[in-house]
């Protein structure tokens, strides 16, 4: 029987261990899931939203302990769990309230005896390999619409959310979903690849570049339905005319939030050389006011890395970018203590050939490029292979708008950053993936369209 042990990212202690799933299991699993889909797609809509609908209320009931076991698995400063948590009540209700409408069978014709119709039928049976960072977000976005459009789910939380996993599977068999609608396999990366293996009808994942592209040439050949949410290197450019403190803050915040750990952080900052000093010295106090703690005490804003062998990767950035230049103005280094820690980090004066400005970090660190045009900072935020999420500060807001319309970005922020709405696309371009969620295409996309000719005869 296999295993897998959670640890406390912050302490480094044995919080679980937990009985893992194997490629056995996987497909035990799978052909459970596979023979459950047609009697809960033969579920009433009512009735697959009253049981989201009771699942919405069980998080509700229980969010303080959700939020809490969601902080000692991943690291999360707990104010943060609660806020994902309160955060995704906004987009059940958004699912809840336009699924009808997507679901409906559309009459496109009717002339002369002769009528066409486009029906939205269920996928079928949907595999969800999730993330760690924000997994109540990225796996809600998945499941709920899957489940409320009659799929079943195969959801494999990361190894480093497996409790969340357990008790979102938890409460949505206690709303009402069957145990073979929602099905959690537990484990690591083999137990990921024993599921790309089975027969199902959409692969929806997300995570790194790296294995996004392994997932997508391995399901290739069997014309599965694949959406791959990626990494980013998002940029934002503050124009000189901008508010330097507002522009400052929001951006620290929007670079170290979850410690940095998001898809759409902040990565790279680009200034107008009129206000860079100003700009970046307010950054800097932003970031120093921030505090490290224990991620379960109310005041810690900068919590734990989740995954150790991260602190090597934002080890190798602060050393690359030093060799090359660059100044630190604060950081830099690890964290003395047991768990995983690294000092909320901020360079000036970096350029395109310092991995700090080119791949992605996730971490608690930024780097701030000095830029004389608009026209300089465009080219700098499309130099990346990815193109998830862009922002720019300035109250122009045609500028904004001719600043943005040229950069390769799923989501755009004027005057903003590092926000996500349910009724708008989460998407990207390049090597931030491929298809979406949240929206009403978020809905759409655990659908297939079936084309009805219906002639009287």
């Amino acid at each position: 029987m296999n295993h897998l042990a959670i640890h406390n990212p912050a302490t480094g202690a044995l919080i679980a261990d937990v009985t893992a799933d194997n490629a056995s299991t996987v497909a035990i699993k799978a052909a459970r899931a596979r023979a459950a889909q047609p009697a809960w797609a033969a579920v009433s809509l009512a009735d697959r939203k009253a049981c989201i609908t009771r699942f919405r209320a069980a998080i509700v009931a229980e969010l303080d302990g959700l939020a809490a076991t969601m902080t000692a698995e991943t690291g999360k400063p707990i104010k943060m769990s609660r806020n994902e948590l309160n955060g995704l009540l906004g987009r059940i209700d958004f699912f809840l309230a336009e699924v009808d409408a997507q679901l409906v069978t559309e009459t496109v014709y009717a002339e002369g005896g002769m009528t066409e119709q486009i029906q939205h039928t269920p996928l079928g049976v949907v595999a969800n390999i999730s993330a760690w960072n924000y997994p109540w977000f990225v796996g809600g976005n998945v499941y709920i619409p899957a489940l409320l459009t009659g799929n079943v789910v195969l959801y494999k939380p990361s190894e480093f959310a497996t409790q969340t996993g357990l008790a979102m599977a938890r409460l949505l068999h206690a709303s009402g979903i069957p145990d073979d609608a929602f099905i959690v396999l537990v484990g690591g990366g083999d137990v990921g690849v024993a599921l790309q293996a089975q027969k199902i009808d959409g692969m929806f994942f997300t995570g790194s570049a790296a294995t996004g592209a392994k997932i997508a040439q391995f399901l290739a050949p069997r014309m599965v339905k694949l959406q791959l949410e990626l990494g980013g290197k998002d940029p934002t450019y503050v124009c000189a005319d901008a508010n330097v403190k507002n522009a400052a803050e929001s951006l620290a915040d929007g670079a170290m939030y979850n410690t940095g750990q998001s898809c759409c952080s902040v990565e790279r900052v680009y200034v107008h050389e009129s206000i860079y000093d100003a700009f970046v010295a307010a950054f800097v106090d932003t970031v120093k006011s921030f505090k490290v703690g224990a991620p379960d005490s109310e005041d810690t804003y900068i919590g734990a890395i989740t995954r150790a062998p991260q602190l090597e990767v934002l080890e190798a950035q602060v050393a690359d970018a030093k060799a090359k230049g660059a100044t630190l103005l604060v950081g830099g280094t690890r964290l003395p203590g047991p768990g995983n820690w690294f000092a909320p980090t901020v360079f000036s004066n970096v350029n395109h050939s310092m991995e700090l400005m080119r791949e992605e970090s996730f971490g608690p660190i930024i780097g701030i490029q000095k830029v004389s045009s608009d026209e300089e900072a465009v080219q700098l935020m499309n130099d990346t292979r990815y193109g998830l999420t862009a922002g720019v500060f300035t109250p122009d807001e045609a500028r904004a708008k001719a600043v943005l319309a040229q950069v390769n970005a799923g989501t755009v922020y004027w005057n903003c950053c590092d926000r996500v709405s349910p009724r708008l696309p989460w998407s990207g371009h390049g090597d931030s993936g491929v298809g979406l969620t949240l929206s009403t295409y978020g809905i759409q996309t655990f659908t297939r369209p079936k084309a009805w000719h219906l002639r009287q005869a």
